[in-house]
């Protein structure tokens, strides 16, 4: 009997203590390969309480023990985390990402690097290419020693060049390939550094996104690092812009 009554007391307050525990403050970080990632959503499935984590991947969310966290974010496969007391035992819960990989099928390209306009005789080669802005601008100033001016002294050059230059037809043409030119640049920006990385690791407001896209190539110092492919120079100028991007943006709000 004494045996029963002491199973019994135990059991109950075993059941009591678990019952009772109260939620408390979970401190984490959610990181992939020693790096901190943000904007990944972390929701207990007890609660329903969701959070993202901020700057290096660091989050804080109610929770206790035997709740589920699941840690999901874009490119990167869910993790089901359901939490135990060593998860709370003081150190930081690290949680550790893993991208998803999409595998295609095997695609064979044959080459032909010998067959192209050149070899079959359709333009010269060593001609230089030029894009559409390039061509008109080319095109306006050129001087055609074969042609007739038409009455103009000599008679040696065309007149196209002076006339364009006079109505204002080259400085339009001018204005049209900066443009371009300003539209690859900004291409070049985009496929280099996608929506995600401006907003969430820049922390660009959304609705200046173009803004700062515009920004950026109106600096003669970025482009010239943009267009050398090289990713660690330019993103650390990126960085620099959008830090003084972000002071006109508080100075214009003000």
């Amino acid at each position: 009997m004494f045996r029963f009554v002491f199973l019994f007391f135990v059991f109950n307050t075993v059941s009591v203590s678990g019952q009772g525990t109260a939620s408390q403050l979970l401190h984490g970080k959610v990181s992939f390969e020693m790096t901190g990632l943000d904007g990944i959503y972390v929701v207990n499935l007890k609660t329903e309480n969701t959070v993202i984590t901020q700057d290096r991947g660091a989050f804080s969310i109610m929770a206790k023990v035997g709740d589920t966290l699941v840690f999901s974010g874009f490119q990167y496969k869910k993790i089901q985390v359901v939490l135990t007391d060593e998860d709370f035992g003081g150190s930081l819960f690290v949680v550790r990402m893993q991208p998803i990989m999409n595998q295609l099928n095997e695609v064979v390209i044959k080459r032909y690097d010998n067959i192209n306009a050149v070899a079959l005789g359709i333009i010269p080669g060593n001609q230089k290419s030029y894009t559409e802005a390039e061509r008109k601008l080319y095109t306006a100033t050129d001087l055609n020693a074969s042609a007739s001016a038409g009455g103009m002294a000599g008679g040696s050059v065309s007149a196209d060049p002076l006339l364009n230059f006079l109505s204002g037809r080259t400085k339009m043409l001018k204005k049209e390939l900066e443009v371009e030119k300003k539209e690859q640049y900004m291409k070049l920006l985009e496929k280099m550094f996608d929506r995600d990385y401006l907003v969430n690791r820049l922390k660009i407001p959304l609705a200046y996104l173009k803004g700062f896209e515009y920004y950026t190539v109106e600096n003669d110092k970025f482009t010239k690092i943009l267009v050398s492919n090289n990713k660690v120079t330019t993103e650390f100028l990126l960085g620099e812009l959008a830090l003084k991007y972000k002071e006109i943006i508080a100075c214009e709000n003000e």
